[in-house]
């Protein structure tokens, strides 16, 4: 299949982090209290640990979500696994552990869900964590990979890496900024995205119409307001990533 023809079905509504703040971020806990809410799509962040292993974390380090400190590249899965990633949300969460992508994986395949993975590499293993995870997700979903997994990164080596291994799943690049002028819309086209996010206060209908003019679509992160989503639906956007699940329907 060439990169033009794969199939585009991710569900409008993204739920960011699993259940974006109801839940500890990036557990299987949050994944399913977003599917309670009736979210059918969700956004994680991957990274590897010291062994390879691909594993749903947001920070660099570990002294954010769970009671170790340091690097978590620097330790193996079978010690990440047995970390606390849910006591620093809530008491209710306590013991919660941080998940595999392969644990991830069988939930949402199980449930039919849609899932964007950010490749989210430590520094300086961009372009390996890219070629794991497209590898991992290859041998996870099978033949259903591209018309259920979106790959993203701000990291332009990580979805090189993704293409390395993937090239049948689709990628977005992610972009806080849209400067300097047009590069990053070359930049883009060149890793043969179906799709650039932007954080939600870049976009506008000039945006939407650009990127569909060049054939991609047109997704935002995180919009957390009413007035802020209803703006970007009337505007044409393609998706919305959202951490409010309990306030926005996904079948509304």
């Amino acid at each position: 299949m060439d990169e033009a023809d794969w199939p585009w079905s991710l569900p409008f509504w993204v739920a960011h982090r699993g259940a974006g703040k109801l839940a500890p971020e990036n557990t299987l806990a949050a994944f399913r209290e977003g599917a309670r809410h009736g979210y059918r799509a969700f956004e994680c962040d991957v990274k590897l640990s010291a062994d390879g292993v691909p594993f749903l974390l947001h920070d660099a380090t570990l002294d954010r979500t769970t009671p170790a400190r340091g690097r978590a590249a620097d330790l193996s899965w079978s010690e990440l696994s047995r970390l606390d990633a849910g006591r620093w949300h809530s008491r209710a969460y306590a013991g919660e552990p941080p998940p595999s992508l392969e644990a991830i994986a069988a939930f949402v395949r199980r449930n039919q869900h849609a899932l964007n993975i950010e490749i989210k590499p430590t520094p300086g293993e961009a372009f390996l964590t890219g070629e794991v995870v497209g590898r991992e997700v290859l041998r996870l979903w099978g033949e259903t990979a591209p018309s259920s997994v979106l790959f993203s990164s701000f990291e332009p080596e990580a979805l090189r890496g993704a293409r390395e291994t993937a090239p049948q799943v689709p990628r977005g690049l992610l972009l806080d900024r849209l400067e300097p002028a047009d590069a990053w819309l070359g930049l883009a086209q060149s890793l043969g995205c179906r799709a650039v996010i932007t954080h939600y206060a870049l976009m506008d209908q000039a945006l939407v119409t650009r990127l569909h003019e060049a054939e991609m679509k047109a997704l935002v992160y995180t919009v957390n307001d009413a007035a802020s989503a209803q703006w970007l639906i009337a505007n044409g956007v393609d998706g919305i990533i959202t951490d409010a699940v309990d306030r926005f329907s996904p079948t509304a």
